[in-house]
């Protein structure tokens, strides 16, 4: 026998911690399916976890052995039995108050979504045996989820603690009212605990082998009526917490058995029954033997047979742990008699304990559908109660009862445990790496109603889950994203479960129920449902409807992005309260006062401290978020200490305010609310610096929001420099606060000063130093992503960071441009350049090459092609400021400054096309960039021209580069291309022939000599002449111009015939002339509906007597006066020079085949002479009569072109 006891205590199963029930699931979770009588129930159970050995056989005892005395290892830890020994199967052992959160703990994956009911085994099994038993049923029910929670609550011992610490009265007191209104404790009988004796000796022998008795060192204790509760087993102890008897600390992956909420079940089975799941913790002893691979023993009184509670309590014994067989042995007055072996599946049909498996399925099925369909509410506890002798179930909610007493909720004893579970299921949904977003709904559920049992207040050891569950919701809430709905049009995150709450299932007490047998309660007002007689749960389907209702879990729905943002700050906030009430310190800032505002001041630009304080802020902060720090752990300034939970949890917090406001600020941007995005921008990033003091390494992500935040930031300054007329309204909403951003930043400000950012968020009144702030936002931005991995976002981020810094500095260069350009204006008259537009030019030109670095640096060649364009602009700008004037204030000649400035502006709008290489890249940018390279050309010879630098270059050198730059803006000026720019081009083409043409003509006037040259010049002249009416014929607006070119073609024949010596060549040349003069009829045309357009508008206004609008009508009068006195001047000589002619030749010769042509031209003369006598005759009337000659001189020019002439 020492032997034996030395093994039995050897083989006891080993401590139970969390780590063996971790490394014990997979090697136990063992499945099989089981289907009784006739496909009609299908039970299937998987083992996840298993504290006893294999089964070991049993030992059958001899015949007569007497059970009454104890075997020698009676009470001794086997590891057959479990940890308790013998007190498990049929000892009446009251569960652990706690035993469902327990087990849900370990299994905390299978909470909330798998799994229906979370139970002691003995509890299931009492709830499905409600219709054959009169025993009361008393259970706990809470929900997590779709999950039930199901607890006995032994109220005869909540009763017995009560009178003793004053909890709980107020239920004692609704008890005694509705249920028994004589209440006292009953105790238990002999017969009770000699049952209890005699089944756990049997069990002991049956491991021991041994059918002797051997007396044990310790005598057992008798039950005695003065000794109730010093049973050796010890079956009736209770271990009811005090109502606030908590763990000072649940961390989020804390072990339970640490918070005396422990799984002691020898094994937790997933047990599935029909289409119900369910987790049960058993403590059944399994042995092995036979055929079969376990078995179970029973012990039964001959004299008693078996009745139909007995038998469905076995048989569910078995199908939840998988035994197919029943070993049964029978005793006399605790004298062995015979053992008997019955299959699982053949215990419904014993005689007198015959029952239909198919109506213990319905009676599941009916149960769990009252229990979901009326237990709603998550973090209540519920309470299941049906009295001895009674057919009546009623369901009450404790909580709200508790509610209506006035009693403190913090009573009830299941209140912590419950939002313990609720808070460590929502988290462990959130920590899943696939989420689907349909479950956020009740994540969201379970933390709100664990932040709602919780209270920071009276019970700060929670303050750490209500902290964590405010930042958890706040995680929920997607701030990038809106919304969106599915192809129903419902919300993608709504729930898609049947059930959003937990389920509960009743506990089994003894049979010999303790309660007496009340009368049915008249007044059932107070119960949240009834089931009125227990006959209706073996219907099928009694309950299946209310089974299907589907409480309310979804996720909130956002209508735009202000709103989510601020949903999210809001739990932010709960949760920076949590943290900050957490910290004891005495220099504790006091609380924030919502009538006090925290100013958020505005810089005017006596507040702007310049360019090199500016500098010198950046690199402070740049030092100051830097990733080369050594890690130092101290103490926060509000007293947190580094890796303390509250350090933690206030770095998430302080870091998702952070991103809120960074994403209101980006959608106030989108608004074009600058004010408004200015002033979240600011709250981001203090928030930023908040978190920056309480870490010295910034990680990846902080450095990469923080570019984000900083490039925003410069795109709000930016906005805000070119809108500064509406900076009145911006101001007005970059003031304005709200009472929970003002709550926030005293949060911040328990940590830091938070004016590390104060440089880049301050509403600025000055447009240069806006603009400076912005290029500093970027450059600070950009310094961050290169101290980040290199990774694809990186590199995106950093792409687009020197895209908006080019574009910044872009702006800040055209601004410098724009106010030397304006100096310039203003000192136009004085002499020389002044040093105040010498060093705006610098800055510009500094501006616009890093801004061309920036681009080129990620390769973007069209900004940096209109980078290099406003270069060019500036150059060009340099070299009208470099134009010379002489003592009268007249412009001088045409200096090298200027050239040189020129030049360089061709330079840079060469590399512009360069850059792009060719017109399909960007056509726009390509036709601007060629446009400005044209009128650089075009402007460049045209000064040269007109003030011709004679006094250092000779004329045919100076005509030699003229001509030179006229092609070269003729080259990139585009006639043909149809756009907007086409008529501009085909007038600046036009104009450049024109002057070539004048240029060549004066020369071939004042040249002497080389007749190579004047007939080259001749040619040359004729040419571009002839190419500048066909581009001037093109344009409907430039008559004059037109005309100004036919008569200098005219003029140019003229000096032809004052070189002809011969009459008929004379006469040809007059001729051509002739017809140049009548081919002018077209601009005269123009001319003319100009003027009849410019009457009619003054015969309205003198009408309506208003003259304002006559002034445009009058603008090109006196060019068309001129023009037209020079017209008509060359006509009447051209005509007399023929007439003259014309006569001589006649009289010469003698032929009158040009008499006819020679009486045209004297009446045209005639007419035009009779025309021009009255000095007075308006000068529209004077344009009809030349339209009228044209058209004569054109119709008889037809007629002689066909007869003999």
């Amino acid at each position: 026998m020492e032997g034996r006891e030395c093994a039995a205590e050897a083989s006891g199963s080993p401590p139970r911690t969390t780590e063996n029930r971790e490394s014990s699931r997979e090697a136990c979770d063992l499945k099989q399916e089981s289907i009784i009588g006739g496909n009609e129930v299908k039970s299937t159970a998987v083992v996840k976890y298993s504290a006893a050995p294999p089964p070991a056989a049993y030992a059958r005892l001899q015949e007569k052995t007497d059970l009454k005395l104890p075997p020698a290892n009676w009470l001794r830890g086997i590891s057959q039995l479990g940890q308790m020994g013998a007190t498990c199967l049929g000892t009446s052992k009251k569960s652990k108050p706690f035993s469902s959160f327990g087990m849900a703990y370990d299994f905390i994956d299978c909470i909330g979504n798998d799994v229906d009911v979370v139970s002691d085994s003995e509890n299931i099994k009492k709830l499905l045996k409600i219709p054959y038993s009169k025993s009361h049923v008393s259970m706990g029910v809470h929900r997590v989820g779709r999950t039930l929670l199901l607890d006995e609550l032994d109220i005869q011992e909540l009763f017995v603690t009560s009178s003793q610490t004053g909890d709980w009265n107020w239920l004692k007191e609704l008890y005694q009212r509705l249920v028994d209104p004589k209440w006292q404790r009953k105790k238990k009988s002999k017969e009770q605990f000699y049952q209890k004796a005699i089944l756990s000796k049997f069990l002991y022998y049956s491991i021991n082998g041994d059918c002797g008795a051997e007396p044990v060192p310790t005598p057992i204790a008798q039950p005695a009526d003065t000794q109730p509760q010093e049973n050796p087993v010890a079956v009736e102890e209770s271990s009811w917490p005090a109502p606030l008897r908590t763990p000072a600390s649940v961390p989020e992956d804390g072990n339970p058995q640490e918070q005396g909420l422990k799984n002691d079940f020898v094994r937790n089975i997933l047990w599935t029954f029909e289409d119900i799941h369910m987790l049960v913790g058993s403590n059944m002893p399994i042995f092995g033997g036979g055929k079969y691979p376990a078995v179970s023993l029973r012990l039964r009184d001959s004299n008693k047979p078996i009745n139909i509670l007995t038998g469905i309590d076995y048989w569910l014994d078995n199908l939840m742990c998988n035994v197919p067989e029943l070993v049964m042995c029978f005793h006399v007055n605790g004298i062995v008699q015979r053992y008997e072996m019955i299959k699982t599946e053949d215990i419904p049909n014993l005689d007198n304990s015959s029952f239909s498996t198919k109506v213990v399925k319905d009676i599941a099925q009916n149960i769990l559908s009252f229990l979901k369909a009326n237990c709603t509410k998550e973090g209540h506890t519920y309470w299941l109660f049906k009295a001895s002798g009674s057919d009546i179930v009623k369901l009450y909610d404790l909580t709200t009862l508790c509610e209506e007493t006035a009693e403190d909720k913090y009573q009830n004893p299941f209140t912590m445990p419950v939002a313990v579970l609720l808070y460590k299921v929502a988290s462990n949904m959130m920590m899943k790496k696939v989420q689907n977003r349909k479950h956020y709904g009740i994540i969201r559920t379970l933390l709100l109603n664990c932040i709602k049992l919780l209270d920071k207040e009276r019970h700060p050891q929670f303050v750490q889950i209500i902290a964590s569950a405010n930042y958890m919701i706040s995680e929920l809430f997607q701030l990038d994203e809106p919304p969106k709905p599915d192809e129903n049009g419902s919300n993608l995150n709504e729930n898609s479960d049947s059930y959003s709450e937990d389920e509960d299932l009743p506990e089994d007490s003894d049979e010999n129920g303790s309660f007496s047998n009340g009368s049915d309660p008249s007044d059932d007002s107070k119960a949240v449902a009834v089931i009125k007689s227990v006959g209706e749960l073996s219907v099928p389907e009694k309950y299946k409807s209310i089974h299907q209702i589907r409480p309310s879990c979804t996720f909130p729905v956002c209508h735009d992005t202000e709103e989510r943002c601020r949903v999210v700050l809001n739990y932010v906030l709960e949760g920076l309260k949590a943290v900050d009430g957490s910290i004891k310190k005495e220099s504790d800032l006091p609380a924030a006062d919502p009538s006090i505002p925290i100013p958020l001041k505005y810089a005017d630009e006596s507040e702007c401290a310049g360019q090199k304080t500016l500098k010198k802020q950046i690199a402070l902060f740049l030092d100051k978020v830097g990733p080369a720090h050594k890690t130092v752990k101290l103490p926060s300034q509000s007293g947190m200490i580094p890796d303390t939970w509250q350090y933690q949890m206030k770095l998430n917090l302080i870091f998702k305010a952070s991103r809120a406001y960074f994403v209101l600020s980006d959608a106030a941007t989108t608004l074009q609310k600058y004010g408004r995005a200015l002033r979240y921008i600011k709250l981001a990033l203090q928030s930023l610096d908040a978190y920056c003091c309480l870490i010295n390494n910034l990680s990846p992500e902080v450095l990469f929001f923080l570019s984000q935040c900083l490039t925003l930031n410069g795109d709000i300054q930016l906005m805000l420099a070119q809108n500064a007329s509406n900076r009145a309204a911006y101001q007005e909403e970059y003031n304005y606060q709200t009472r929970e951003d003002q709550e926030i930043l005293h949060s911040l400000y328990r940590e830091s000063s938070c004016q590390a950012f104060s440089w880049a968020t301050e509403l600025y009144m000055d447009l240069e130093y806006q603009l400076s702030v912005s290029c500093k936002c970027y450059e600070a931005a950009n310094e961050l992503l290169r101290s980040c991995d290199q990774n694809v976002h990186v590199i995106e981020q950093q792409t687009q960071v020197l895209k908006r810094l080019g574009n910044s500095r872009n702006e800040v260069g055209v601004f410098y441009m724009n106010q030397a350009a304006a100096v310039q204006t203003e000192g136009s008259a004085s002499k020389g350049i002044t040093m105040v537009e010498q060093e705006l030019w610098k800055k510009s030109f500094s501006y616009f090459e890093k801004g061309i670095q920036d681009f080129e640096t990620i390769e973007d060649e069209t900004n940096a092609a209109l980078l290099l364009c406003n270069t060019g602009r500036l150059m060009r700008l340099c070299a009208q400021a470099h134009a010379t004037t002489g003592s009268d204030l007249k412009r001088g000649e045409f200096s090298p400054e200027e050239a040189m400035y020129y030049n360089k502006a061709v330079d840079y709008y060469l590399k512009a096309m360069r850059s792009l290489t060719r017109w399909e890249k960007h056509p726009a940018v390509w036709d601007s960039v060629k446009w400005e390279l044209s009128t650089t050309y075009f402007t460049m010879a045209t000064l040269e021209q007109d003030y011709a630098p004679l006094s250092r270059k000779a004329q045919e050198q100076i005509e030699r580069e003229v001509a030179d730059s006229m092609m070269k803006s003729l080259k990139y000026c585009d006639i043909h291309t149809e756009s907007a720019r086409q008529p501009l081009c085909q007038y600046r083409a036009a104009t450049i022939h024109h002057r070539l043409a004048s240029m060549y003509h004066n020369s071939l006037r004042n040249q002497v000599g080389d007749d190579h040259f004047r007939k080259q010049h001749r040619s040359l002249a004729d040419l571009h002449y002839n190419k500048a009416v066909k581009l001037f014929q093109l344009l409907k607006d430039a008559p004059c111009e037109l005309l100004r070119v036919q008569l200098e073609r005219v003029a140019f024949s003229e000096f032809q015939m004052a070189n002809q010596s011969s009459n008929a060549s004379k006469l040809k040349t007059l001729s051509g002339a002739l017809d140049i003069i009548i081919n002018s009829e077209y601009s005269f045309q123009l001319i003319q509906s100009e003027l009849s357009c410019a009457q009619a508008l003054l015969e309205s206004c003198q009408a309506r007597h208003d003259m304002s609008e006559n002034d445009s009508s009058s603008l090109n009068e006196e060019e068309i006066i001129n023009l037209v006195n020079m017209f008509e001047a060359r006509l009447s000589f051209l005509l007399f020079q023929l007439i003259k002619l014309l006569t001589s030749k006649r009289k010469s010769s003698g032929v009158s085949d040009d008499r006819i042509i020679l009486k045209n031209y004297k009446h045209a003369y005639s007419t035009l002479l009779r025309a021009t006598a009255d000095k007075d005759t308006p000068l529209i009337q004077r344009v009809e009569v030349i339209l009228s000659l044209l058209k004569q001189l054109s119709s008889r020019s037809s007629v002689d072109e066909t007869g003999s002439v």
